[in-house]
């Protein structure tokens, strides 16, 4: 096989956070993305979305006569470590964290970003660039400042440095030595409480016990196991712990390819996504994302009263996400539109009934939760079951959100299907048998009705298709059986198989779908179909093939071995929002599958 092409440089990002709050870091060390006081706030920190203009929107430190730098996470963590070179010999390390641990018997996850710079070798200068904006890029902020910090006045949650950096340098922009270990504090608008140098170097080494704890309880596959790990961290990173809820990217408008104006917000809380994200940190035993995610899921039920559920909701479980744009900001590499919110949120996507359920049945089996899940809250969950079986036939918006044409998608209907046969299922476990054949039957029927409108008969022996109107294929067709609703090696499944791979197979790489759409034909190959095109080479017995993807496609993770929405798969350029949290289930999801047992190591 082909050596992988390594991917562009452009999304060389390395995401810092505490589930509070969250940067990217690029690879001069800057922050160029970051939100307050929530991952869909106001980016303060912005230059990723404004084109050429880099030096404001940014927190970087500026190494004079820099010629290089390199970057890497402290082991098991997301705590960030950036060393910059100068052509005379200096060097400085830069360590980027955002406090995360417990105190005072709750999770201490301020609004805050925390910088130490280390004199490592030389006499290095600098000059720190602190230019946070307000209201999406329109403007810079004022500041106030006193003797050891600067307020940045960003809104409505004005923010403090503290600092034992000479305040007026910061403030005119002047370049210094730095000799001594030197310490920022980018929090809430109060005075810092406590000895700086002291408090922030505890903050660090509590922040990584946490992390490092956290992740020494995962069950990871035997192989790749740094790349599983690197995934679950982010994936966590993802999560709004105040609320659960769960978003399907940190950024919003990178453009899933060059010019094509497919820029949309991800900084939401989609059911689809969040179902998958948890489905794989289960996996992994993480079991404190999927607790928080399901009282997440329990709001949005109660809020909907027995009525439709929406496809996405903001962190906090508001369901009105207009969709405007940012029209200050230039766009990634200068490709606007910049969006601001999600009107996604207006369409129907029946597969949602399937999503709410599926990872809530989780609580009725496993006894290592801390909530118990009974009678009630099966009967709670039953509402959400009669909404999946009145809808499961009509036209919706598919899992691809097309905005301008409604079918009846297979991949809903299926989903619904899954509701009734887990809600069954959950019904026997509980010894309600006339629960349980009030939901077998309405599978059953489910089922039927997908064998006989998605179904085709054709030359090639048939095949299901993307919808019951069209004959089209999409990727979403390879979930059947992870869905539990057919086996591998059933020959509808390999003749679906066989069909999805000559329509719609690039090479190493996976399309969504190839028929044109709202915006045009797809352009780029989406990450998470490579990743479900290699579950099944395996499942269905194409071993080496499938090892062989999955290899190519960790070849064209970022150096912080993330990846994001697309890739061109032509060139493997990432393109798309960054970091996706289905392309990183893709990794973890792979890896179990593929990893040989613990057991071979006896």
């Amino acid at each position: 096989m082909a050596e992988p092409v390594k991917s562009s440089p452009s999304l060389n990002l390395w995401p810092i956070g505490n589930c509070q709050v969250s940067a990217l870091v690029d690879e001069r060390g800057g922050f160029v993305w970051g939100c307050v006081p929530r991952v869909d706030g106001d980016p303060v920190f912005c230059a990723l979305l404004n084109g050429e203009s880099q030096d404001v929107g940014v927190w970087r430190f500026e190494l004079e006569g820099q010629v290089r730098s390199n970057q890497e996470y402290i082991r098991n963590t997301p705590n960030l470590v950036t060393r910059l070179e100068a052509e005379d010999g200096s060097v400085v390390e830069v360590l980027d964290f955002c406090p995360r641990f417990e105190r005072d018997g709750r999770m201490y996850r301020p609004v805050a970003f925390t910088r130490i710079v280390r004199s490592i070798a030389g006499n290095p200068r600098i000059k720190v660039v602190l230019k946070p904006m307000s209201g999406y890029g329109a403007s810079t902020v004022e500041t106030t400042n006193g003797t050891n910090h600067i307020r940045y006045l960003t809104g409505r949650q004005a923010l403090r440095l503290s600092t034992d950096a000479p305040v007026g340098y910061i403030l005119e922009g002047r370049t210094f030595r730095i000799e001594d270990d030197t310490h920022f504090f980018l929090g809430p608008d109060e005075p810092f409480s406590g000895n700086l140098r002291e408090e922030v170097r505890s903050m660090e080494q509590m922040t990584r016990k946490y992390w490092q704890l956290w992740v020494r309880g995962l069950h990871t596959p035997l192989e790749w196991q740094e790349e599983v790990i690197r995934c679950a961290i982010t994936l966590k990173l993802c999560q709004h712990e105040e609320t659960g809820a769960i978003v399907a990217a940190l950024t919003t408008s990178i453009p899933e390819a060059p010019g094509s104006q497919r820029n949309w917000d991800y900084r939401y809380c989609w059911l689809r996504d969040s179902y998958y994200t948890v489905q794989a940190l289960n996996r992994l035993g993480a079991l404190d994302v999927l607790e928080k995610y399901l009282g997440y899921l329990r709001n949005i039920v109660d809020q909907a009263k027995g009525g439709q559920i929406q496809p996405l909701y903001s962190v906090m479980g508001e369901g009105e996400l207009d969709e405007t744009t940012a029209g200050w900001l230039a766009g990634y590499r200068g490709m606007g539109p910049v969006r601001v919110g999600n009107a996604a949120y207006k369409q129907v996507q029946y597969d949602c009934y399937g999503q709410i359920v599926l990872p809530t049945v989780h609580g009725f089996f496993d006894r290592r939760m801390l909530r118990e899940t009974d009678v009630r809250d099966f009967e709670n969950l039953e509402e959400v079951g009669e909404m999946a079986w009145r809808m499961h036939d009509q036209p919706d918006a598919g899992l691809w959100e097309f905005r301008t044409r409604q079918e009846v998608h297979t991949y809903s209907v299926v989903m619904n299907w899954a509701a009734c046969d887990r809600l069954a299922n959950v019904a026997a476990h509980l010894g309600l048998e006339d629960r349980h054949q009030y939901w077998r039957e309405r599978a059953d029927a489910i089922r039927d009705k997908i064998e006989t409108h998605a179904w085709v008969e054709n030359g090639g022996g048939g095949h299901y298709k993307a919808s019951f109107e069209s004959d089209y294929l999409d990727a979403s067709l390879l979930q059947l059986v992870e869905l539990r609703y057919i086996r591998p090696d059933d020959p509808r499944f390999v003749a679906t198989f066989e069909q999805i791979e000559r329509d719609l197979r690039r090479g190493e790489h996976m399309l969504r779908y190839a028929a044109e759409d709202d915006f045009g034909t797809p352009e780029t190959a989406f990450n998470v179909c490579t990743f479900w095109l290699i579950e099944a080479l395996q499942m269905v017995g194409r071993k080496e093939e499938a090892r062989g993807l999955f290899e190519a496609m960790l070849g064209h993770t970022t150096p912080s071995g993330l990846l994001s929405e697309d890739l061109d798969f032509e060139t493997g350029e990432l393109w798309g929002n960054f970091p996706q949290t289905y392309s990183l289930v893709g990794v973890i999801n792979c890896a179990g599958l593929l990893s040989r047992s613990w057991n071979t190591i006896r």
